[in-house]
């Protein structure tokens, strides 16, 4: 008899085989100045937090998920945990043939094709989501999708409404990529189920499952500026008959080097440490009971601004960010075939965040909890209903100190906010075979303070012919807005703050477009395709903010007679593999954003990229011995504000227009694979392009018009890196 070992680069299913969505359509903290203290005047210490990190691993009191076959509860399941399993390495990026929506899956094969240490590096194959700074000092990320900012995209983890408010500015980067098994961006407004908040599209995160056969599995790599990634699961199958499981995930990361290359006496990327541990659950029944609960905790702390020098005093900025989630999803079928089924998923996340910026202390903290109760029947073939209620509720504290010395005038923004929303909603699928569905939904919530809003929401997918899919989706969604926390980059401004900055005015939009893909009949495996987007938002209401050269002024929409807010996005994409392990994905967007600004001089909205192009290609040789990546993308032109276009060429001389420059990039990657690990080697930027004098006024940081926000381009120059990938597998002799 012979004996067969079985690797697999990642998750213990084939790649693209993904959990269901409910009926969805788709460091050490470096030791700063006596200003850098908690709340209550202490300073910040890491020993002290460390033993609340590990004790999270313990605590099994959270709250937060989803429901049935639907939030995935009744996903991925083997009875035999310790069998044998085949993979392939699949695509790195592809558009899902079978969902409803518009919908791009990025695989764990695609996570690996570059250094991705976090989430927010995990989209440079992709057109379709920008990832930019939200400034130059903090190191906070912010991405785009169809020409909007992120706070109108839905980040779903697995299916759970996930960083909102406090946790939206940094929360990219407390997602390592390699916790992850893929990512899926879908486009447009999706499903009701788990809110409106969906404007312009969703991002779900798929973690590693506790049911995947991976005892250990452990990632590090380090960039040639020091910036250093390690991060360890193990997932375990804790009895025979295969009822409990856990994973256990562990990350570390941090920049202990501070660089200047640029000259400007401001470090390129703030120095510190981030922390985060993890620990997922899942109860399985042979009845169908599905219990899945988890705990999360996160340390981050970051020192950027001037750290090498300078006139004194010196302009920091430091972000010290703990954050502590939970949540519980339990589906409970209600027949033999859980054809109907009902589920209760609830979530409580808690977020201390305690900044300085120059001199000026913004300390805030959010307690968040969300709860859904479903009950989904599909016992018609053709037809499936899911019914529910929801409650989000978030509690705010804020308290900004914003001195500007040069007006001698110091501003208190202060303020202690609480948001409800109470919803209640039903969505009926009709399938017809896999030819035709629709799905359509509606949600009535009620909103404090904004009262009672409805959203209707429709989408179509009709499958001619096998080999082509036309989609269309439209809807209403909407949202509370945080000014402050979603304009975060105001911070690192010495500028006058004016408008409601504590108010939170309900931002309502409509979003309709639509998505033709055609697979190309050149082979069985569907990846050639060319797929042609147009997606559009319309706001009703919406928190704008406009920039001059002392002030930042925030106002709503309706507060301008005849003002408009809107954005028509056009994508092309086109994929296929020529020969055997080779393959090719071409992208391209482009993007029409408008908005009526008082103190700008036309409407095309300021620091948003109207045109990507991205170019992958991918050869792996014979059983995925080695693999090469290699990527190039352009960004093209944004407009700037009014104030930053310079009176002549020499003062910006990247600048002699209302427009940016177009710049391109390059990623390159070599893996080696052995039997159990990966070693790889890459670059970022090879082009070494970045935007020069990205801080206006960095000389004189504390006078008026100092501004560090204004970011349209790389921060980073050129940078290579080494790591290596170790994957010890449950095997089985066959």
């Amino acid at each position: 008899m012979l004996d067969f070992e079985v690797w697999s680069l990642r998750g213990s299913t084939p790649l693209g085989d993904f959990s269901p969505s409910l009926m969805s359509p788709s460091g050490v903290l470096p030791r700063s100045d006596d200003r850098y203290m908690n709340s209550d005047g202490r300073s910040i210490c890491l020993y002290k937090l460390l033993p609340c990190l590990l004790l999270t691993l313990l605590i099994a009191v959270p709250m937060r998920a989803q429901m049935p076959d639907t939030t995935g509860i009744y996903g991925e399941r083997k009875d035999t945990l310790d069998a044998s399993v085949f993979t392939a390495r699949g695509n790195g990026n592809f558009l899902s043939k079978g969902k409803d929506i518009r919908t791009e899956v990025i695989t764990a094969a695609g996570l690996c094709k570059m250094a991705c240490c976090n989430l927010a590096e995990s989209f440079e194959n992709s057109a379709s989501v920008t990832v930019g700074y939200s400034d130059a000092v903090t190191g906070a990320r912010q991405i785009r999708l169809l020409g909007q900012s992120g706070i109108y995209v839905q980040m779903l983890d697995e299916n759970r409404p996930v960083m909102r408010g406090l946790a939206a500015p940094w929360g990219l980067n407390y997602v390592p990529s390699q916790w992850l098994e893929s990512i899926q961006v879908a486009k447009g407004v999706t499903s009701v189920i788990n809110g409106v908040e969906s404007m312009t599209g969703q991002i779900n995160m798929e973690h590693r499952k506790p049911t995947d056969e991976i005892p250990l599995y452990v990632q590090a790599s380090v960039m040639n500026d020091t910036k250093t990634d390690l991060n360890v699961a193990s997932s375990l199958q804790l009895d025979e008959m295969g009822k409990w499981s856990t994973v256990l995930l562990a990350h570390g990361s941090g920049n202990f080097k501070p660089m200047d290359h640029n000259g400007d006496s401001f470090i390129d990327d703030p120095w510190g440490g981030m922390f985060a541990l993890s620990n997922r659950w899942l109860y399985y029944d042979p009845s169908g009971l599905q219990v899945r609960f988890g705990v999360r905790a996160i340390h981050d702390g970051k020192n950027g601004g001037q750290q090498m020098g300078g006139i004194l005093p010196l302009w920091k900025a430091n972000v010290y960010n703990n954050s502590l989630d939970g949540y519980v999803k339990v589906g409970v079928p209600l027949n033999e075939d859980n054809s109907r089924n009902m589920a209760v998923v609830a979530d409580f996340n808690y977020v201390d965040l305690n900044s300085n910026f120059g001199s000026n202390p913004y300390i805030a903290d959010q307690r968040s909890a969300f709860i859904n109760l479903l009950y989904q029947d599909q016992h018609l073939e053709s037809h499936h209903f899911t019914f529910g209620l929801s409650n989000t509720f978030d509690l705010y504290r804020e308290k900004l100190n914003w001195s500007l010395k040069p007006l001698n005038r110091k501003d208190i923004f202060e303020g202690d906010s609480m948001l409800n929303d109470l919803g209640a909603f039903v969505e009926y699928t009709f399938h017809a075979e896999d030819k035709f569905s629709a799905i359509t939904s509606l949600r009535a919530d009620w909103y404090n303070g904004a009262g009672v809003h409805f959203s209707p929401r429709l989408t179509l997918k009709w499958t001619p012919v096998d080999q082509l899919v036309i989609r269309a989706n439209g809807g209403r969604g909407l949202r509370y807005s945080t000014p402050l926390i979603d304009n975060i980059g105001v911070l690192s401004t010495t500028k006058l703050l004016s408008g409601p900055l504590m108010e939170h005015p309900l931002e309502d939009a409509w979003t309709f477009g639509g998505n033709i893909t055609w697979y190309l009949p050149f082979d069985k495996s569907e990846k050639t395709y060319l797929s042609l987007d147009y997606f559009g938002t319309r706001f009703v209401e919406q928190m704008l903010v406009d920039y001059t050269g002392s002030e930042v002024f925030f106002y709503t929409l309706s507060s301008l007679a005849g003002g408009y807010s809107r954005t028509d996005n056009y994508q092309v994409d086109f994929s296929t593999e020529p020969f055997k392990g080779f393959t090719v994905t071409l992208t391209g967007r482009f993007t029409d954003p408008r908005q009526t600004l008082v103190h700008q001089s036309d409407d095309i909205k300021p620091m948003a990229s109207r045109f990507k192009g991205v170019l992958n290609l991918q050869y792996a040789t014979n059983l995925n011995k080695w693999i090469f990546d290699f990527t190039a993308s352009y960004t093209g032109t944004s407009r700037i504000w009014d104030f930053m276009v310079p009176e002549s060429d020499d003062t910006y001389p990247y600048c002699g227009s209302k427009f940016t420059p177009g710049y391109p990039l390059l990623y390159a990657q070599v893996t080696k694979r052995f039997k159990g690990f990966d070693i790889y080697v890459g670059g970022e930027n090879l082009t070494n392009f970045v935007q020069p004098n990205p801080i206006i006024g960095a000389e004189h940081p504390f006078d008026l018009g100092f501004d560090a926000s204004c970011i349209w381009g790389p921060l980073m120059g050129a940078r290579v890196y080494a790591g290596v990938r170790m994957t010890i597998w449950k095997t089985e002799k066959i």
